[in-house]
């Protein structure tokens, strides 16, 4: 299986394994009447016209190489937005990027109208230390137009050497379009991180589904409940701006917290062709709480495991709509020229839903923001009061956790309300400013603090 992805193709894109040319057309299920194939042979004459036309009297010459990969790549393209054709050299880099290590930007992006779209900055890169948020959209490279340019197009203009300057314009709702300086870097992915909150939550945050996910994953949770030791109460696994990546990642992360049921399955043009995956016995976690965090830069591979997840009630689903892609890309090698990504399925999670262009909807919707605190004076207490009753209770009063960031404020007034922002900032995520997280860590010791008193009685 290969996945093409990060700053240097298609982003959202859940990839399937690489087959020859020559398989893939001996899968072909049907068979062409003749007089079908007589009207592909006039089609063909027709494009054969078009293409000798513009070899001898386009303005400009250009190679029929040229020629015949823009035809390609237009065929392709017309499809649907994630299909598409690589040349060799695309070929060679989507392979070096599988590896986790590439030159670039260090940014997932698609293209809308014409334009391309920001779908996510990945983590400790440049796109993400300039400040790139989902949504933006980049409408100019170098000073140059992105409209008319295909998405590899613009892809391979962002490209360019470890340490050169590039100058992307950008359009942010609410804006006016403004120029952000980049400068290239080696971009290495390490696709999990986690940590501790306080110190019975554990946070895993996995940005990419690559070759890594699954392995980065199972150490991360060995290392959490080493740290943690039997206070570990819950899991927050956090898929905000992940877009996705490879089929078989996304299946086998699912597969780690779920016991039996239902993964996801995929159908394609053939009803043979269609397949389902189940989960096999072991939850990595032990069964503990989980809520999985999930917003519009969450696609494609991402949204099968919170589907799966979702679907199985085997976590809460909190945060934003989901990004909404729903199909599968095939990688087909063509010996001596290249590959091309070809969209062969959509996928279901098990309770059947299709989430292509609509999104999985949160369990509980919270939207990014700000908690400021008021400035105000601290008020009085009943213990202030001249001559105030004493506390003649044994048992003394639990003092207030550590973990209630709530103000105290007089009587009648009111804590600051979340000030909510457009989009998820990258450099806040999994820190003590991410709202989002900040509300399910409330959930996961709500629940914990739940079980116990029903156990105490």
């Amino acid at each position: 299986m290969k996945r093409l992805g990060l700053s240097a193709a298609c982003a959202a894109t859940l990839l399937w394994l690489v087959v020859p040319a020559a398989a893939q057309q001996q899968q072909q299920k049907q068979q062409q009447s003749p007089q079908s194939n007589a009207d592909t042979y006039r089609q063909l004459d027709l494009f054969g016209e078009v293409f000798e036309r513009v070899r001898a009297d386009y303005v400009e010459e250009v190679t029929d190489e040229q020629l015949i990969e823009a035809a390609i790549n237009g065929m392709l393209s017309s499809l649907d937005p994630h299909s598409s054709y690589m040349n060799a050299k695309n070929f060679r880099d989507m392979q070096v990027q599988v590896r986790g290590e590439f030159g670039g930007l260090g940014i997932e992006v698609t293209m809308e109208n014409g334009v391309v779209k920001v779908v996510s900055p990945i983590d400790d890169t440049p796109a993400a230390k300039a400040g790139l948020k989902p949504g933006d959209f980049i409408t100019q490279i170098d000073g140059e137009p992105v409209l008319g340019l295909t998405l590899n197009d613009a892809v391979e203009r962002m490209r360019g050497p470890v340490n050169s300057e590039i100058k992307l314009t950008i359009h942010r709702e609410g804006k006016d379009p403004f120029d952000v300086k980049l400068t290239r870097a080696v971009i290495k992915i390490q696709s999990v991180k986690s940590h501790l909150e306080g110190n019975d939550i554990g946070y895993i945050r996995i940005t990419s589904f690559n070759e890594q996910a699954d392995s980065g994953l199972q150490a991360a949770m060995k290392a959490l409940k080493s740290q943690a030791g039997d206070k570990l109460q819950g899991i927050v696994l956090d898929l905000r701006n992940n877009p996705g990546g490879l089929l078989d990642q996304a299946i086998a992360v699912s597969d780690d917290f779920l016991d039996k049921g239902e993964i996801v399955s995929t159908r394609g043009r053939h009803a043979e062709d269609a397949a389902r995956y189940n989960a096999k016995p072991g939850d990595i976690s032990g069964g503990l709480p989980m809520v999985v965090l999930i917003n519009g830069g969450s696609a494609s591979a991402s949204e099968i495991v919170a589907g799966a997840l979702q679907d199985q009630h085997r976590a809460v689903l909190l945060g934003t709509r989901s990004f909404g892609k729903g199909s599968v890309q095939t990688i087909i090698q063509l010996p001596g020229h290249g590959a091309m990504r070809l969209t062969t399925a959509r996928y279901y999670t098990p309770s059947g839903r299709s989430i292509q262009a609509k999104g999985i909807e949160p369990d509980i919707t919270v939207e990014p923001a700000k908690i400021e605190k008021l400035a105000v004076a601290e008020g009085r207490h009943e213990a202030d009061l001249r001559g105030a009753l004493k506390n003649t209770d044994a048992t003394q009063a639990k003092p207030q956790s550590s973990n209630d960031t709530a103000p105290n404020v007089p009587p009648g007034t009111q804590p600051a309300e979340p000030k909510e922002s457009t989009a998820v900032d990258p450099s806040v995520l999994g820190t003590a400013e991410d709202y989002q997280l900040a509300r399910a860590l409330d959930m996961l010791r709500g629940v914990a603090l739940f079980n116990s008193t029903k156990a105490g009685n």
